[in-house]
């Protein structure tokens, strides 16, 4: 299995600030990974309010069982992540697995098992023994740092190739908040989030309701609007965590959705889970190229959305820009498929600034050799016009390489 860093990752990671009321700890559990770390444990200060959103899988992992019953509480004072082990599929084991990680990690962090959050990546349907890491807790409290950001995003990779971090800071009334976010991903990626566990945390005194109001609408266009390979993972967890430290600095308290000093604060969340987000396609397994895909004049939002991913998950478009080929006839043959209103004779298609076809034919004045120059470069963009309504949506993923097939083809080896 190739360990080589995907060719699109990032050329410079920003340097991760501390967030007051947060600190972090990694350790070697050796779960299924050998000599890196592969257990993260995020501590908070007491009052620290959190938010969630998980798979939509039908099927989904015992610790997103968990998360969700702890989130009507909506105060965290410690998250676990593992990785190498997803503990889905796992049946009552799993069950008794995550009462035993959350008694240990209470323990561990002083406070009641609702406080407590967990999630685990890596195999499905294999026995996860918690007694592989929960010993290890206490002295991970103890020892947790506040500048350990980028170390939190390595310890819960699985077959990503780098660490995925962002930051900013924004004012919220007039005091500066500061929010950081890691995440992890690179297949089962599909909308509905992916093996996808993403953590943003900020020292904003925000209520829990306003985080999940934030949450459940940011993640629309960002997390749910990225896929690698259409497979929505069993385990895929978004949290938000805010401490309330910046109201020590004069920031205001917000309880209220509606708030408008919220403003700043909403669009550099979006920002970043959209960023995130991209990350992970941009690490998609095997991946050589991103590819966005915009759809235009549909009959509406939803359906501009699901011809996107119609084009976004087909392996024949995937496949052709993966091999450089200006393919336009298979995304015809993704819009067709999609099951949503389309009209052939009205139908245009782009590849970047390229247009081949217009009015449900090839354009007169399409060049195949700009266009074939156009697919060479790693970051490309495909358009298609339904050209019956306004409804338009944009989604990301990435090409479909040998790489990928032999990633998942030997993963559990």
């Amino acid at each position: 299995m190739s360990t080589a860093v995907s060719p699109l990752a990032p050329k410079k990671y920003p340097k991760m600030p501390a967030i007051e009321g947060v600190r972090i700890a990694t350790a070697e559990a050796g779960i299924k990974y050998k000599g890196r770390t592969d257990v993260l444990a995020m501590v908070f200060d007491e009052g620290t309010a959190a938010a969630g959103v998980f798979t939509r899988s039908k099927c989904p992992s015992a610790p997103v069982d968990f998360c969700r019953q702890n989130l009507s509480g909506g105060k965290a004072r410690i998250l676990v992540v593992n990785s190498g082990n997803a503990n889905a599929f796992t049946g009552k084991k799993g069950r008794e697995t995550t009462s035993m990680t959350g008694e240990a990690a209470s323990k561990a962090a002083g406070c009641t098992p609702n406080e407590v959050f967990l999630a685990s990546t890596g195999v499905i349907g294999e026995p996860l023994d918690a007694g592989k890491f929960s010993h290890l807790l206490s002295g991970m409290v103890k020892d947790a740092r506040p500048d350990q950001w980028t170390e939190a995003a390595k310890a819960i990779m699985t077959t990503d190739t780098y660490p995925k971090v962002i930051t900013a800071t924004v004012k919220l009334g007039d005091a500066d908040v500061t929010i950081n976010g890691i995440a992890k991903g690179a297949g089962m990626i599909a909308p509905d989030m992916a093996t996808m566990l993403s953590f943003v945390a900020t020292d904003a005194p925000i209520s829990a309701e306003v985080l999940q109001d934030m949450l459940s609408r940011g993640t629309a266009k960002t997390f749910n609007a990225v896929t690698v390979d259409s497979d929505t993972s069993t385990s895929d967890t978004l949290m938000l965590f805010a401490t309330g430290a910046a109201a020590k600095r004069g920031a205001p308290e917000i309880t209220d959705p509606k708030d408008a000093r919220l403003g700043a604060f909403r669009r550099a969340l979006n920002k970043m889970l959209k960023t995130l987000a991209i990350q992970v396609v941009r690490d998609g397994e095997g991946a050589r190229k991103q590819i966005e895909v915009t759809v235009t004049g549909a009959k509406s939002a939803r359906s501009a959305k699901r011809i996107a991913l119609s084009i976004a998950n087909s392996p024949l478009v995937k496949t052709a820009v993966a091999g450089e080929d200006a393919n336009w006839g298979r995304v015809v043959m993704a819009v067709g498929k999609a099951g949503e209103p389309a009209d052939r004779d009205l139908l245009s298609i782009w590849f970047g600034d390229n247009r081949l076809a217009h009015n449900g034919e090839r354009d007169t004045n399409y060049s195949e050799q700009a266009t074939s120059d156009y697919m060479k470069r790693d970051s490309i963009v495909i358009r298609a016009d339904i050209g019956i309504g306004r409804g338009k949506a944009t989604v990301w993923t990435c090409d479909l390489t040998k790489e990928y097939v032999a990633i998942n083809g030997d993963y559990r080896s």
